[in-house]
């Protein structure tokens, strides 16, 4: 047997383990999987401080099933490696090692001093929102830049593939482009994340989802303003030139749909839907409000469509379907804000988020039940590695509240993704598959919940929970 040999039969073995068989409970009509994209646990604290000037005060805090998740990736190559050298391994005990540390991490904004080992394992080996989406889609780790890409150079199957072909109706909307990494991994396939012209056009002539909608409009820029002569690059995320003719006068599954006021007739139930697909194309080609000019709240961007009101949308569209549905609602700009240290946007993204999820209960609770319907929220991992201002001295001390309205007192210490584990919750049937496959982790005391919530479960574990709730089985 050659090396090479050697080495796939041993990465066949670690992918079964990773997404093992399981049971079927066939208990749920509708699945709906909210991500608010690089949302570390006090990400949530501080849009609830904000917003509510305390804790608690958020629909998914009264659900039932609020465990945490770990996130890290199969390795952090940009493409298939085909060996199962270089694999990450995930121990969350050292999550907490308060040993002090004198390494610097080197971030885009800057250096960051590393302060304790616990933050440096942090801030190590973490997933990009590729190989995140793809365990959350698909029940399988991969590199770093997987779009439902095996690390032995395959197509995986995602969820959106499951539940179509079981008759069932797949929505995907997202406050980011709609062929983006998370969004995408619940559409499409791809060695690369970055070929955006490659996604934009799989996900537009596979017409596999019912109901589609995100930014990456080729006629606005990041401020909404409307580009007359775009260059060729700037159809990119819509698969390009020839792809959005094609869309533009109807010649796809679609029906393309791109004001504000659209989007809003839509979830009135004031635009005639029936028996059509929507492909929802906000007017901004980056993002519906993070990118419009300035860094701080206020002056918002008249025509983006709200994320709450898309996912209203979506919901009537995909309600139609007598057998039910997968939803995969992104708040996609939380982790730009993130990434750009920018406190004030990544609670107003986040609060935006949260409206969404609200929406969703609200529809659940009026348009099916919770007999009927699971929801899980949850993000794709963490970034910022946000926590309190003498976080320096006190590990993983939490942020301030300063009441509603006001800023909470934070640090930063880091400018991208970390593998921290991050809140899950979940309501409806089979969300106990979370709590029933948790393993403890004493140390999440640390952030101050209770015990039933001190267990933690794989990304993977979405897929399957979804699965399992649906009563299809994983080939």
């Amino acid at each position: 047997m050659s090396i090479l040999t050697k080495s796939l039969a041993a990465l066949a073995l670690s992918t079964a383990l990773v997404a093992p068989a399981f049971a079927q409970d066939g208990k749920a009509r509708n699945v709906i999987v909210m991500i608010t994209d690089g949302a570390g646990i006090e990400t949530f604290r501080a849009a609830s401080y904000f917003r509510h000037g305390a804790l608690g005060h958020e629909v998914y805090d009264e659900f039932d099933t609020r465990v945490f998740a770990a996130t890290y990736p199969l390795n952090t190559s940009n493409k298939p490696t085909l060996t199962n050298d270089g694999a990450v391994t995930f121990d969350p005990a050292k999550l907490w090692n308060a040993t002090p540390s004198d390494a610097v991490f080197e971030g885009a904004l800057g250096n960051y001093k590393g302060y304790f080992e616990g933050y440096d394992y942090a801030r190590a080996d973490f997933t990009d929102s590729a190989a995140a989406a793809t365990a959350l889609a698909s029940g399988h780790k991969s590199y770093n830049n997987a779009i439902n890409w095996s690390n032995d150079d395959k197509k995986l199957k995602h969820v959106g593939e499951y539940v179509v072909e079981s008759g069932r109706a797949l929505g995907v909307i997202s406050s980011v482009q709609l062929s983006h990494a998370t969004p995408a991994g619940f559409l499409a396939h791809n060695v690369s994340r970055n070929d955006y012209v490659g996604i934009g056009k799989e996900i537009v002539d596979s017409g596999l989802a019912t109901v589609v909608m995100g930014t990456g409009h080729p006629f606005y820029d990041g401020a909404g303003k409307r580009v007359e002569n775009p260059d060729e690059n700037a159809f990119r995320f819509i698969g390009g030139p020839d792809t959005w003719a094609r869309l533009s006068k109807g010649e796809t599954a679609y029906t393309l749909i791109e004001t504000r006021e659209d989007f809003e007739k839509l979830a009135a139930e004031n635009l005639d839907a029936k028996g059509q697909k929507f492909l929802g194309l906000a007017q901004n080609i980056q993002t519906l409000q993070f990118n419009r000019p300035g860094v701080g709240m206020g002056d918002r961007l008249e025509n983006s469509p709200a994320l709450a009101v898309m996912a209203k949308g979506a919901l009537n569209v995909l309600d139609d379907n007598e057998k039910g549905f997968f939803l995969m609602v992104e708040g996609g700009a939380v982790d730009w804000a993130a990434h750009a240290n920018n406190l004030p946007r990544l609670i107003e993204e986040q609060i935006e988020f949260n409206e969404a999820v609200e929406a969703v209960v609200d529809w659940v609770e009026a348009n099916s039940s919770w007999d009927d319907t699971l929801l899980i929220v949850t993000t794709d991992h963490g970034n910022g590695l946000l926590q309190g201002p003498n976080s320096d001295k006190e590990a993983y001390q939490p942020i301030v509240n300063q009441g509603a309205g006001a800023l909470p007192l934070v640090r930063w210490h880091t400018d991208t993704h970390t593998r921290e584990l991050i809140p899950l919750y979940a309501k409806g049937p089979g969300a106990d598959f979370f709590t029933e496959n948790g393993k403890r982790e004493d140390g999440l005391a640390i952030y101050e919940v209770g015990e039933d919530s001190q267990l933690w479960v794989d990304n993977t574990d979405v897929f399957r929970a979804s699965l399992n709730a649906f009563g299809i089985k994983a080939e």
